[in-house]
């Protein structure tokens, strides 16, 4: 404990007194041509560098600050990854003032009540849709006073309360040239306690909270991520999550203002595949769904090559490496032959694997957000892709532990980071301390209070264990335990991974069985995944709908879900399942913005079909 406290003494002395403008200036002075934001404009991709961006970044804040923005004010940003997302973020620092990145997928009625909640007085975003639906409630936002049109095409913009973002940063622009004194009063205002941002915690219960972020949060995870993770100035990163997570803000966004880093955008989902191979990511991040899908293609494009002598040597490479990974992670040392083997599979076979995903520059691979099944993880260390688990939340200002390159163990989200407090309640609650601990919620003094505690601990809702290397290994959501009719106290998480990692078919998966005599799931069959897993099996294949109900399919099923109960205790093992025909989006409703379950919203909408798992004989 002494160690911790003495790193985090250093690192408060080293930040003291700055904010993230210090560090966005410092590296716009250090590295003004540069590539900073890179994104595809037409067929080619356009290049700004780190001069262009604190110039635009300027313009807006001066912008805002004519149109009435003030220190302390917030502006809201609906938008999808693009640079124009975080110029306008800078630029709403640079203006005093706090930016909040709301989830494209909302509602109105949700919109209206986050940017209600932060008093957001003017919202920049994408375009007529996006203006659509924040007109449909701006009558319920009294402080609301301009919204700002980023692709402005078919939009009034001569109507009071509405204009074009090009309009916008004209304006901004003519302020700059005639009084740039005033930008440089207005930022250096700024202060490491003011708030860098708002983030809304995806709501799996009840409204969102909104997570006060400092610029001295943010500082010390930055000092923190310094200690562990090596960067040099252009190192290069995509962005394609959400940046209104945390996790997305952290990995491209943050980390490319303080190491200089060249960050490619990515407008489309459809499009991430296309950076990728362009970017040739030095970083990549992602949630759990995203490296089960890359997984799933990849077996599935191995098991289709027509070549048989290529698919044998890929599927014996795939066993080598996995095999080596697991003799590693028993604490062994491989043979001498199986590390051969590795050795020249990883020349013929993964490093074009690698290079086919645009990951072969890849230095870190990150997951987070959510628990990742450890067969994943081998399979992709197998293949040179060594992911880092990390734990954290959006009150934590992203990260509390990581696994460090070298020093994996999976089955872990790692060690606490340096100069963080780690404690295990009695409860088996996991509670953090530390400098990157919120303030609170924006707000909401009362759900501050239930969250953090009078010592300072920050109590994450999550169950775990810690072993004697200080390694966290997570066990479940403290809300999400299922407790049985006969007083089980059950992870469904744990239940979950064990048997969706047994079929690439099946896509997600929903334990239920709180107050139940048994467990039961609903499961959701994957897309992407099935038709070519019909084509090589002889089922014809029109919906996933239609495929739901073939025998070979359901047998498929069947066979993953006893697989998997052969790994679970009998009271874990599920005795009843009903396949859901439709994908679980975050449009939908039940996924939030980043892929995790709404349980409560997958309980109420499927109840009729829970109910009737029960009414089976089991």
């Amino acid at each position: 404990m002494g160690e911790t406290l003495k790193v985090r003494e250093d690192i408060l002395a080293d930040i003291e007194g700055r904010t993230l403008l210090d560090v966005f200036m410092a590296t716009c002075d250090a590295n003004g041509g540069r590539a900073a934001l890179v994104a595809k404009e037409g067929e080619s991709f356009r290049t700004r560098t780190w001069t262009d961006y604190r110039q635009e970044a300027s313009a807006i804040a001066m912008a805002l600050r004519g149109a009435g923005i003030d220190h302390g004010d917030v502006v809201a940003l609906m938008m999808t990854n693009r640079p124009e997302h975080v110029i306008a973020d800078i630029g709403t620092l640079l203006a005093g003032a706090t930016p909040v990145s709301v989830y494209n997928t909302l509602t109105a009625d949700q919109i209206r009540y986050i940017a209600d909640n932060c008093d957001a007085k003017i919202a920049i975003v994408e375009d007529a849709t996006f203006l659509a639906i924040w007109e449909s409630v701006r009558d319920q936002l009294p402080h609301l006073e301009l919204i700002v049109v980023l692709d402005a095409d078919g939009v009034d913009t001569d109507r009071d309360g509405v204009t074009s973002y090009a309009d916008f940063l004209a304006a901004g622009t003519e302020a700059l040239a005639a009084g740039p004194g005033e930008l440089e009063n207005s930022w250096r205002a700024v202060a490491p306690d003011d708030a860098l941002t708002i983030i809304y915690t995806s709501g799996t219960t009840g409204p969102p909270k909104g997570v006060m972020i400092t610029h001295g949060n943010l500082l010390f995870q930055l000092a923190v991520i310094d200690r562990i993770l090596e960067h040099t100035p252009g190192q290069r990163g995509v962005s394609y999550l959400p940046l209104a997570h945390v996790a997305e803000r952290m990995t491209t966004h943050y980390t490319g203002i303080r190491f200089a880093g060249t960050i490619y955008f990515v407008k489309e989902v459809a499009q991430v595949v296309e950076t990728l191979q362009e970017a040739r990511p030095h970083t990549f991040m992602a949630v759990p769904r995203v490296w089960e899908k890359m997984h799933a293609a990849l077996n599935a494009k191995v098991r289709a090559t027509e070549d048989e002598r290529k698919r044998k040597l890929a599927l014996k490479a795939l066993e080598v490496g996995q095999a080596k990974v697991r003799e590693e992670m028993a604490g062994r040392k491989p043979s001498l032959k199986l590390r051969a083997q590795h050795a020249l599979f990883d020349k013929l076979v993964f490093s074009k694997i690698r290079d086919g995903l645009g990951l072969d520059e890849l230095r870190y691979a990150l997951s987070g957000a959510a628990p990742i099944s450890a067969d994943l993880l081998v399979f992709f260390k197998a293949i040179g892709i060594e992911i880092l688990e990390v734990y954290g939340m959006t009150e934590s200002t992203a990260v509390i532990t990581a696994n460090q390159p070298g020093a994996v163990r999976i089955g872990t989200v790692g060690p606490a980071l340096p100069g963080i407090e780690l404690q295990i309640a009695a409860d088996g609650e996991i509670l953090a301390r530390g400098p990157i601990v919120t303030p609170g919620y924006h707000g909401r003094p009362e759900a501050t209070t239930e969250a953090i505690d009078a010592e300072g601990w920050l109590h994450t809702g999550d169950l775990g264990s810690v072993d004697d290397d200080g390694y966290l290994r997570i066990v479940g959501r403290k809300k999400e335990l299922i407790i049985t009719a006969g007083g089980k106290n059950l992870s469904p998480n744990n239940i979950e991974e064990t048997i969706k990692q047994q079929s690439p078919v099946i896509g997600q998966i929903c334990a239920v069985g709180d107050t139940r005599p048994f467990i039961s799931a609903l499961i959701v069959l994957d897309a992407e995944v099935l038709p070519g897993w019909c084509a090589a099996n002889g089922v014809s294949f029109a919906s996933v709908a239609e495929a739901s109900q073939h025998p070979d399919v359901i047998a498929e099923v069947q066979r993953a879900v006893d697989a998997g109960n052969e790994h679970l205790a009998r009271v874990e093992q599920v005795r009843q399942w009903a396949i859901v025909p439709s994908e679980w989006t975050a449009e939908s409703e039940e996924l939030t913005p980043s892929l995790k379950l709404k349980r409560s919203v997958i309980h109420t909408k499927y109840s009729d079909v829970i109910d009737g798992l029960y009414a089976r004989k089991a």
